[in-house]
């Protein structure tokens, strides 16, 4: 295993400032506290709308009040992930591209070791955490607006991934300064997975009970359409099973 230099860098990126903890760690970047409405409005709400109905697991929409939090600038990537962890189960491989193919308890044991080199304490999103930074203050579909086409500029998916992951960092960032919030690949939550949002924290924090053998992934893939990069939708696979499309995005406790 590479030896991995503790250091200090600060550095501004956007509206929000970037630090790393260590040389090889996932550069960060801070998110303010605020409150957003997380998930979609219901069918009734809809009825006189163009748009189309989403899903259910999607509601209903409820106010969530979000502390501030450090997050990955970039997903975790394959050269981050070999540094800490000394394997690389990827697919695809190349240092530079997200690291891919690891399950929820993989990604748990990258954040606890993390955690450990660092002394910082790092851990995976929450889900309303990870849907308030990848809005990044916006309201529409998409955090660049509602026009699906212009996808192609923020995200890799399946009509512009040549049906693999692509390095991090390469389309536009969100207005939080964030890469490849969707697209790419989807990011593991540490939620456990509940159908709908009745009786959900309010508080930013994780939901611990419900079906706590799935656990949530967020963002989109390579693999798939436009349609599944809204910043709403939402996934579940069993926490022991990895997938080409299932990588990791890091939160650091403020």
């Amino acid at each position: 295993m590479r030896k991995i230099l503790a250091i200090s860098l600060m550095m501004y990126a956007g509206s929000s400032w970037a630090f790393k903890d260590c040389s090889e760690c996932p550069e960060m970047v801070e998110i303010p506290s605020g409150s957003f409405l997380m998930g979609s409005v219901s069918l009734h709400q809809r009825e006189h709308s163009n748009e189309k109905p989403r899903h259910n697991n999607e509601k209903p929409q409820h106010l969530v009040h979000v502390r501030g939090f450090a997050m990955g600038k970039y997903a975790v990537t394959q050269a981050q992930w070999f540094a800490l962890m000394g394997n690389n189960p990827s697919k695809n491989k190349g240092d530079l591209l997200p690291v891919e193919n690891i399950s929820w308890d993989d990604a748990q044991l990258f954040v606890q070791k993390l955690s450990q080199v660092t002394e910082k304490k790092y851990r995976l999103p929450s889900e309303s955490e990870w849907e308030y930074a990848a809005k990044a203050g916006t309201t529409s579909d998409f955090f660049w607006g509602s026009d699906e086409k212009l996808a192609y500029d923020y995200a890799w998916y399946s009509e512009n991934s040549n049906g693999k992951t692509q390095a991090v960092g390469q389309k536009k960032p969100n207005p939080f300064g964030l890469y490849d919030m969707v697209g790419n690949v989807y990011q593991w939550i540490q939620d456990c997975w509940n159908v709908e949002y009745v009786s959900a924290p309010d508080d930013g924090k994780a939901w611990e009970t419900g079906e706590c053998s799935l656990r949530v992934l967020r963002g989109g893939s390579w693999n798939l359409s436009p349609q599944f990069l809204k910043t709403t939708t939402r996934f579940f696979v069993e926490s022991e099973i990895s997938y080409s499309f299932s990588g990791l995005r890091v939160v650091r406790e403020e």
